[in-house]
């Protein structure tokens, strides 16, 4: 009877470990069919972004709740990221009107970065975007120490983003390393400090550096160009590409 039920509790806890292990996979429910994702580039705009007034003191991204919660239940992007893409949306309209970025496409390269500020490189120590919108613990990547398909990025910030002073490593929920966000951080929660570890700061920062040298990227050589610039990866091109066609149907990225 002891060593039956020894076996019986031991294939239980087998199952629970499973069952805990997929809950972490991006792997949709059964029962829903999601759409075939075009191919086009690039991707088609996500749900309009409502106007807020982007000048209005403190956070503006939480005058967007009310449009990024529907919303979140159908992409399975976290609300405080979905408001910092559509709040950094909005104001890149207005900073770089000619550049014509869409909500979806920084949430594309939110996705294949970090899942939105989810992913810090394992499974068993997941982030999340708290209140105040820093990822918790903060995602920092792996040293840029020039090992194998890695470059070698000496530091440049004395780590004060990475806490690495021999290495740049790239940090936040949309990787920056520190010398770009030197060229493209930006303030987008009101506190008047721009760091890469905050969802609104690190989507508008994304924002800058997308839209930089006057691209447009409502055309094809624009976007593919601007996201280029992220990475320089036809695969990653492809993977930001799907994720933001998934997200413009309204439905998660696969």
């Amino acid at each position: 009877m002891g060593c039956g039920l020894g076996v019986v509790l031991a294939i239980i806890m087998v199952i629970s470990l499973i069952a805990w292990l997929l809950s972490f996979l991006d792997i949709s429910g059964p029962t829903r069919q999601l759409q075939p994702v075009p191919p086009d580039v690039p991707p088609a705009a996500g749900a309009e972004v409502p106007v807020i007034d982007i000048h209005a003191p403190g956070r503006t991204s939480d005058k967007l709740d009310f449009w990024a919660q529907p919303l979140a239940g159908a992409t399975d992007i976290p609300a405080p990221a979905l408001r910092a893409y559509g709040n950094a949306e909005l104001i890149a309209g207005e900073a770089w009107p000619g550049c014509q970025l869409t909500w979806n496409t920084l949430a594309g390269i939110g996705w294949v970065e970090t899942r939105h500020g989810t992913y810090s490189g394992s499974y068993f120590d997941r982030s999340a975007i708290n209140e105040l919108g820093f990822a918790e613990p903060p995602i920092i990547g792996i040293p840029l120490d020039g090992g194998p398909g890695v470059a070698e990025i000496r530091d440049t910030d004395g780590g004060i983003l990475d806490g690495d002073t021999e290495f740049d490593r790239a940090v936040g929920p949309m990787q920056f390393i520190p010398e770009s966000w030197r060229r493209y951080g930006r303030d987008a929660n009101g506190d008047g400090v721009a760091d890469p570890h905050q969802i609104d700061d690190a989507a508008l920062g994304a924002a800058n550096l997308l839209c930089a040298g006057g691209r447009d990227l409502s055309t094809p050589e624009g976007w593919s160009e601007a996201i280029y610039s992220y990475n320089r990866s036809q695969e990653y091109l492809i993977n930001v590409r799907d994720a933001a066609a998934s997200y413009a149907l309204n439905q998660p990225a696969r």
